[in-house]
């Protein structure tokens, strides 16, 4: 399919709303079967399948599955057999040191012809173990094709932040579109294909091995705010009844497998459950912020978390920093100077962010920075300067959107991104020229 035809396809979807819910969608209707998942003779001669996203017993509100109601089901498939593995990595992540050092990259460079999504991805770096189902990864993509395979992740669930170029993600359970300033969100096992809507796409993945993302708790905030429920758009079903070679890849442990099927395996009719993809704007946020003095925890912008076993402790969180207004009263409005148990790599969709000065060699699109475990950082000198002389006017931030990964372990590099051409020399440079201005009373 072109981009144009695949474009049209996307802007024509409709979605199913709510995070978490327990969806229903067929695209046949009788599809479904009434009052039992696993009846003797399912509907129209389907196959009926669980994709279970959690352990059958883990707690009702944790836990996730979706039953599939299939032209084939998943087992009938040939032997997968090894596939390289590109610039793709999975945690334990053993090949660098942890690095103190405060880090930042360019955005990655042009890829060469036909590549595809999955070719595209590009590990930054992680922590934690894939195998043992704890910890994350960092990866970005750049690809100039679409997918003509079929992709699944065994290690973790995806959360796709696209920074330049339009996706049609065609999955197992229907149909995402996602632009940028959209995030999609695949969870692990699911099947799905990528399709360019544009000449060339390129943003970021975080590779969530540990428990799946779920809506932070309010606590005093109350019943609403931050990324709201209904926000969230799943897809309803549609499938693919094409018979002929499919090759299908799988990661599984760290590494890629693949097997060519003789059917495509996005042949879902029907379905319901609570594991499933969905797709949520960021510009709907409903950003929470002071409005008497001080600047508040930057955990007050989080949209997802992956809970640990230490209560408050994420495996990781996504936070976004929205369009917003700044009113705090006799107050340093960008993010203070701070050292952080917690480790941050940082991504920017698009224009600039309130303390990274953008430009060439700064902090722009495409491009991140990592600040590790207790590796002090804050605004640059530049921002300092500005900050501390303005006018505190009500001040409306609308010209950047940003994001964080932050995670309660150290991201270790892979060899190729601490040694890539884009990454900047001399980042600490910006913090040059905070001069001493301490000037005792007495």
């Amino acid at each position: 399919m072109s981009s144009g035809d695949a474009r049209k396809t996307a802007e024509g979807l409709s979605y199913l709303s709510g995070f978490g819910n327990e969806h229903a969608s067929e695209a046949v209707p009788g599809a479904l079967p009434e009052g039992r998942n696993s009846p003797q003779r399912a509907p129209l001669g389907l196959y009926a399948e669980q994709l279970s996203g959690t352990a059958f017993t883990e707690p009702r509100a944790r836990n996730r599955r979706s039953w599939l109601y299939r032209i084939r089901p998943s087992a009938a498939h040939p032997e997968f057999t090894r596939a390289g593995n590109g610039e793709l990595r999975t945690g334990p992540f053993t090949e660098t040191a942890a690095d103190p050092n405060r880090l930042r990259w360019d955005p990655l460079p042009e890829p060469a012809g036909g590549t595809d999504f999955l070719a595209g991805l590009w590990t930054l770096g992680g922590n934690g173990d894939a195998a043992q189902r704890t910890g994350m990864a960092v990866h970005l993509y750049h690809a100039n094709a679409s997918m003509d395979r079929v992709f699944g992740d065994s290690d973790g669930e995806l959360l796709i932040v696209p920074e330049r170029g339009g996706l049609l993600l065609r999955t197992e359970f229907g149909l995402l579109h996602a632009e940028p300033g959209d995030v999609a969100l695949i969870p692990r096992g699911v099947r799905f294909r990528v399709e360019l809507l544009d000449a060339t796409a390129r943003g970021y993945v975080c590779e969530n091995y540990g428990a799946p993302f779920h809506l932070p708790d309010l606590g005093p905030i109350g019943a609403n705010g931050l990324a709201n429920p209904r926000d969230f758009r799943a897809p309803v079903a549609a499938y693919e009844d094409v018979e002929g070679p499919v090759e299908v890849v799988n990661k599984f442990c760290g590494n890629l497998w693949s097997a060519t099927y003789g059917h495509s395996p996005l042949d879902v009719v029907a379905w319901h459950g609570n594991h499933v993809p969905y797709v949520y704007d960021l510009r709907r946020f409903n950003v929470i912020g002071s409005i008497s003095y001080d600047h508040p925890d930057p955990s007050i912008f989080t949209v997802l978390t992956s809970p640990s076993d230490t209560p408050g402790l994420a495996g990781v969180d996504f936070v976004v920093f929205a369009p917003r207004w700044l009113v705090g009263e006799d107050t340093f409005r960008p993010p203070y100077f701070h050292r952080n148990v917690m480790s941050e790599y940082m991504g920017l969709i698009e224009g600039a962010y309130d303390a990274k000065t953008a430009g060439k060699g700064g902090f722009v699109p495409g491009g991140g920075s990592l600040h590790n475990m207790m590796s002090a950082h804050g605004p640059d000198r530049e921002t300092f300067d500005r900050a501390s002389a303005a006018e505190l006017r009500p001040q409306r931030v609308d010209d950047g959107l940003a994001f964080m990964f932050e995670t309660r372990w150290p991201l270790t590099l892979t060899p190729h991104a601490a040694g890539a051409d884009h990454l900047q020399q001399r980042y600490d440079d910006v913090w040059n020229g905070l001069e001493r201005h301490f000037r005792p009373l007495h």
